[in-house]
C-alpha cells in the first residue's frame, strides 16, 4: 500500500495543472483499492461550498458544475466535523442529499475523508461502492493517509496551476498570489528576473583520474581564479553595506584557503579522483553536516558553501561564471532564484535590483542578511512553484509579510505604488531622527544595543546609532574552521571587535555550540539537541576549550574596559560558580603572563543568559554571583511553549505575544529590578515596535536587536509615552489569546501615529 500511496502522490506533484492532477489521482486510487467510485471535492471559501473537481465512477458531466454547501449533505458534514465518515448505506443517513447530476443512485457504501492543510479544510476525498458494506479499517486508514499527503500537493499544484495560466487566459479578477517568509522588510514593484546556474555540483558525474599533479594544479588555478572573482564582488559592494555584512566575502575567502577546503580536496585527488569530483565529495559532506543542524542560521551556511563550490567548479570547467544577462534588464528587477546567495546580489548591476525572491532559504541566510543591509525587500522560502513561471512577470513584493502578487491588475498596482510612496515618507521620517536619543515623550531613556556575530568587525554603519553590542555570538569562527581556533587567532578576532567602539560595552557570549550546532571537527548526534549537550554544558565538560576562549577574550581586552562576558544555556547556580572559577583562573594566568601590562588588565563583568525557564526561579540566588542578566527571548519562548521555531509544522505556535511568554518576561524584569541587577533583552521581540512598547512597560531599559532595527525602534520610543505603555501592558497581561494581544498592541501603535508600521507589517 505504501508503494501505491507514493505513486499516487507523485502523480500530483508532477502535473502542473491541478484538475489534470486530480483526475490522475482518482483514476489511480480506483484501480489501487478496487472500488466502484472515487471523487474529489475542493472547497470554495468565497462561495462557501465544495465543488466536484474530479471523479471516476460519478457522472463526468457533473465535474465543475455540482457544488455542495458547507452545511449540506455528507460532504458538508465531513468538512464540518473534520474527520472521516464511514457508512454502509449512505442513502439512509439523515444528512444524505441527492444530487441528480452526479448519478450516484447505484452506490450505497460511502467513505469520505477531509483534505486538510494547516488546519484549513481544502476539500473531501470519497470512496463509494454499489454493495452495502462498511469499508475496512485498513481502507479508512489508507484514505486518511492519502488525504493528508494530498493536502500539501494540492496547495502546491494550485499555485503551479494558477501561475502557468497565461495572463491573457486567466480570469480578469483573479489575483495570483504567493506567500513566503519575510527575509528583508520593504515593498517592491518590478519585473521578475530568474537566476539560472550554469553548473551545479549536485549534477556532476564523478570521474577517476590518475594524473594527480595535473588535477591538483587545475584545482589550485580554479581556486585562485575564484578568489579573484570573490574579491572583485567584495569591492563592488564596498561602502554599500556594513563591514560585517561585507565580511560574508571574508568568509568565502577563508573557505578558499589551502588549509580549509583545499587540503581535503587534494587528498581526494591523491586517492584517484579528478579535481571536480574531489571537490564534490568534500563539499557534499560539509553540506550534509550543515543541513543536519537544527539551528536555522547554521543550516543556511550550507548555501554559502555550495555557492562557492559551484563557482570553483565553473572555473575548473572553464565556464563563464557570469550568471545574469545584463543586456535588456528591466529598470526595476526582482531577482528570483532557487536559493539566493550573497554573491548573486553582488553580481547584480547597481540601481536595477529592487526586490528578491528565493524558492528556498530563510531570514537567516546570508542573502537575507545582505538584502537587509542593502535595504532591498526580500521574501524567502516560496515553495511549490517552478522558477520559470515568475520570469518576465510583473511582481509586487511585500517583505514585511512575505506576500507576493504576480501580474497584478492596474487597481492593485496603483494601490501598491501608493504604499511604496508612503513607506518612503516613513523611512525619511525615521532617518531624520537617527541622531536623537531613544527617549520617550515622558523622558524614559532606552539603551539600544546590537546583536552581532558574522565577523571580526561589528556593524560600523549602525554603531554610532547604538549604545554598544548586547550580544556577540563567538561560535561562528569556531564553526568555519577545520579545528579549534588557536588562542592567538581568537585574540586577534576579539581585539578587532573591542577596539571598534572602545567606549561602548561589548558583550561576548561564550561558545554556544553542541547538539543543534555541532562543530565540523567535533561532531555529535542527539535525538533532542535543543535539550542536549550544548552551551555551557559542553564547555564546562571541556575546560580546555573554555579556558582558551576566556584567556583570548581577556588578552584582547588589555587596555580596554568594555568587555563583558555572558554565559549561555544556564540552568543552575552551580554552572555559574564553576564557570566563574575557570574565568578567575584564566584571569590570573593572563595577569601573570603579561606582567608589564597587568595594570591594564581589568576584570570583565560576568552575566548569564536567561533562556531556560528554570532560571526564572533562581534569579535571587544568581543575583548574588553575577553582574548582569540578559534574556534570550527567542529560546525562552521556544522552551516555554515547547515549540521548535524552525519546524514549519509547528512554527505558527511559536509566538512571542503568547500570554505565558509575556507573563514570564514581566516576572523576569520585575525580579531583576527588585534585585538591582542590570538586565538586557536580546531577541526578535526587541526589534518589533509592539515588543518595544511592552518591554519598556515591563521595566526593560536595555534592548539588543538586529542592527537594521535600531533606528526604527529609536523612532518608536520617541513616539511613545511610558505611562500609556504601562496601561497597555496591564490590559494585555489580562488577555488569554495572542491574537487579541496583537490586535490591542496594534490599536495602541495606531493611536500614537505609528499606523504605517502596522500596515507595512513591520
Amino acid at each position: 500500500m505504501l508503494t501505491k500511496l507514493k505513486r499516487i502522490v507523485k502523480e500530483v506533484n508532477q502535473n502542473p495543472v491541478l484538475d489534470d492532477a486530480l483526475s490522475g489521482v482518482v483514476k489511480s486510487l480506483k484501480e489501487a483499492i478496487k472500488v466502484d467510485s472515487v471523487s474529489i471535492y475542493l472547497a470554495n471559501y468565497e462561495k462557501q461550498c465544495f465543488t466536484l473537481r474530479a471523479t471516476e465512477g460519478l457522472a463526468k458531466s457533473a465535474i465543475g458544475k455540482v457544488s455542495i454547501g458547507f452545511s449540506e449533505g455528507l460532504i458538508g458534514l465531513i468538512g464540518q466535523r473534520e474527520e472521516p465518515i464511514n457508512i454502509s448505506n449512505a442513502q439512509t443517513h439523515p444528512r444524505f442529499k441527492h444530487y441528480p447530476e452526479v448519478q450516484e443512485e447505484q452506490y450505497h457504501a460511502f467513505l469520505g475523508a477531509p483534505i486538510i492543510h494547516q488546519r484549513k479544510v481544502l476539500g473531501v476525498l470519497t470512496l463509494q461502492q454499489q454493495r452495502k458494506r462498511l469499508f475496512s479499517q485498513d481502507e479508512e486508514a489508507f484514505l486518511v493517509t492519502l488525504a493528508m499527503q494530498l493536502a500539501v500537493e494540492i496547495v502546491n499544484a494550485e499555485a503551479r496551476g494558477r501561475f502557468s495560466l497565461s495572463d491573457e487566459n486567466s480570469e480578469q479578477n483573479e489575483i495570483k498570489s504567493l506567500n513566503g517568509v519575510p527575509g528583508s522588510s520593504g515593498l517592491a514593484a518590478g519585473v521578475g528576473v530568474v537566476q539560472n546556474l550554469l553548473v551545479n555540483l549536485r549534477n556532476h558525474v564523478p570521474k577517476r583520474s590518475n594524473d594527480h599533479d595535473i588535477q591538483i594544479k587545475h584545482y589550485r588555478a580554479a581556486v585562485k581564479q575564484t578568489r579573484e572573482q570573490v574579491e572583485l564582488l567584495s569591492q563592488r559592494i564596498q561602502g554599500e553595506v556594513p563591514d560585517d555584512v561585507q565580511a560574508i566575502f571574508t568568509l568565502y575567502q577563508h573557505l578558499l584557503d589551502a588549509n580549509s577546503l583545499g587540503r581535503e580536496v587534494e587528498q581526494k585527488i591523491v586517492l584517484g579522483w579528478d579535481a571536480p569530483t574531489s571537490l564534490k565529495l568534500v563539499i557534499e559532506t560539509y553540506i550534509a553536516q550543515f543541513q543536519a543542524m537544527s539551528d536555522a542560521y547554521m543550516r543556511e551556511r550550507a548555501v554559502d558553501v555550495e555557492d562557492l563550490s559551484n563557482r570553483i567548479l565553473a572555473n575548473l570547467l572553464n565556464l563563464d561564471t557570469t550568471r545574469l544577462t545584463r543586456e535588456e534588464l528591466p529598470e526595476k528587477c526582482i531577482l528570483v532564484a532557487e536559493e539566493l546567495t550573497a554573491t548573486m546580489l553582488a553580481e547584480f548591476p547597481k540601481g536595477r535590483l529592487c526586490g528578491l525572491i528565493s524558492i528556498r532559504g530563510s531570514s537567516n541566510s546570508h542573502a537575507a542578511i545582505m538584502a537587509r543591509a542593502l535595504g532591498v525587500p526580500a521574501v524567502m522560502g516560496v515553495t511549490g512553484l517552478p522558477l520559470s513561471l515568475l520570469n518576465d512577470k510583473d511582481i509586487l513584493l511585500d517583505g514585511y509579510t512575505g506576500a507576493i502578487i504576480v501580474s497584478p491588475n492596474q487597481t492593485i498596482e496603483r494601490e501598491f505604488q501608493q504604499l511604496i510612496h508612503e513607506e518612503q515618507l516613513l523611512s525619511d521620517k525615521i532617518l531624520a531622527q537617527d541622531d536623537l536619543p531613544a527617549l520617550t515623550k515622558d523622558n524614559c531613556q532606552l539603551s539600544l544595543m546590537v546583536n552581532a556575530g558574522l565577523s571580526a568587525e561589528i556593524e560600523n554603519t549602525y554603531s554610532k546609532y547604538a549604545d554598544g553590542v548586547g550580544l556577540f555570538r563567538t561560535e561562528i569562527p569556531f564553526m568555519m574552521r577545520q579545528r579549534f581556533p588557536t588562542e592567538t587567532e581568537q585574540v586577534e578576532l576579539y581585539r578587532a571587535m573591542l577596539m571598534a567602539e572602545p567606549d561602548k560595552p561589548f558583550t561576548m557570549r561564550t561558545l554556544d555550540v553542541g547538539g543543534d550546532k555541532p562543530l565540523p571537527y567535533f561532531p555529535m548526534s542527539e535525538e533532542n539537541p535543543f535539550l542536549g549537550w550544548r552551551g555551557i554544558r559542553l564547555t564546562l565538560d571541556h575546560p580546555e576549550v573554555f579556558l582558551v576562549q576566556i584567556r583570548a577574550m581577556l588578552r584582547a581586552s588589555i587596555g580596554l574596559k568594555n568587555l563583558q562576558i555572558m554565559l549561555p544555556m544556564i540552568t543552575s547556580v552551580s554552572e555559574v560558580l564553576e564557570a566563574k572559577r575557570l574565568i578567575s583562573q584564566a584571569f590570573f594566568e593572563v595577569k601573570e603572563e603579561t606582567k608589564e601590562n597587568s595594570g591594564q588588565l581589568h576584570k570583565p563583568k560576568i552575566g548569564v543568559m536567561l533562556e531556560v525557564p528554570a532560571v526564572i526561579y533562581q534569579m535571587p540566588q544568581l543575583a548574588k554571583i553575577v553582574d548582569f542578566f540578559s534574556v534570550g527571548s527567542n529560546d525562552l519562548t521556544q522552551y516555554l511553549l515547547a515549540v521548535d521555531r524552525n519546524n514549519a509544522r509547528v512554527s505558527e505556535l511559536y509566538d512571542s505575544y503568547h500570554p505565558a511568554v509575556l507573563a514570564a518576561l514581566y516576572d523576569i524584569a520585575q525580579q531583576a529590578n527588585k534585585l538591582d541587577v542590570p538586565i538586557t533583552l536580546c531577541g526578535e521581540l526587541a526589534g518589533e515596535p509592539g515588543g518595544t512598547i511592552l518591554l519598556m512597560a515591563m521595566g526593560y531599559r536595555k534592548l539588543s536587536m538586529n542592527s537594521h532595527s535600531v533606528m526604527k525602534i529609536k523612532w518608536v520610543a520617541r513616539s511613545a509615552r511610558l505611562d500609556d505603555a504601562k496601561i497597555l501592558l496591564d490590559e494585555v497581561l489580562a488577555m488569554s489569546d495572542p491574537k487579541n494581544v496583537r490586535e490591542r498592541v496594534n490599536q495602541y501603535l495606531e493611536s500614537i501615529g505609528l499606523g504605517a508600521l502596522i500596515r507595512a507589517g513591520i
